[in-house]
């Protein structure tokens, strides 16, 4: 399965029949069917290319209201790895991270980046409470993160809201980033 469809549901009871046809309409996988901020539904599909294609027109040519269809192929497998939640581990000199004004445009911009530098992608956030913007979080050597990062900010254009490269970052920064950062202890006293 190399390719990945998105679609983005103005609704989310709207994006749910959607999710529904897609489904009906092509051999795909579903991946993913969450709700994001202000109330859509982003659905992501995969499989090969003519059925994420189908899917995705079916999507399109139904009536409703979406904010937007993406179809990505190939699809590199951190990508998809990251939005089935299995997070790669935090090593290297540098952290990236890229913040996005909507989900689908971070999907399509994390994979630009990997597919662009020899860089690993830790974590990747569509949404969910983030008010519909995403991120995604690169790790690997300081040029390598910086070329990911460029490569991701030139694909977003518009959609970019915030990019940063962080040569050395506190262990902690690099824990709180893979969504595994420990609670301080409380203080003597308490």
């Amino acid at each position: 399965m190399d390719t990945l469809g998105i679609v983005d549901s103005r609704s989310i009871a709207a994006g749910t029949a959607l999710a529904d046809s897609m489904l009906k309409a092509a051999a795909v996988t579903l991946v993913r069917a969450s709700v994001v901020c202000a109330g859509r539904l982003l659905i992501v599909v995969e499989g090969d290319r003519e059925a994420v294609e189908t899917a995705v027109r079916t999507a399109r040519e139904a009536e409703a209201s979406l904010a937007g269809s993406y179809i990505i192929s190939p699809v590199d497998p951190q990508v998809q790895a990251a939005l089935r939640r299995r997070p790669q581990p935090a090593a290297g000199q540098a952290l990236g991270v890229v913040e996005c004004r909507n989900a689908a445009d971070g999907v399509m911009a994390a994979d630009a980046a990997v597919k662009k530098a020899q860089v690993a992608l830790m974590r990747l956030v569509l949404g969910q409470g983030i008010g519909g913007k995403s991120f995604f979080v690169l790790t690997g050597d300081v040029a390598a993160v910086r070329e990911a990062v460029d490569t991701a900010t030139a694909e977003l254009g518009k959609s970019l809201l915030r990019a940063v490269v962080l040569p050395r970052p506190e262990p902690e920064v690099t824990q709180a980033l893979a969504g595994v950062a420990k609670p301080n202890p409380a203080p003597a006293g308490e």
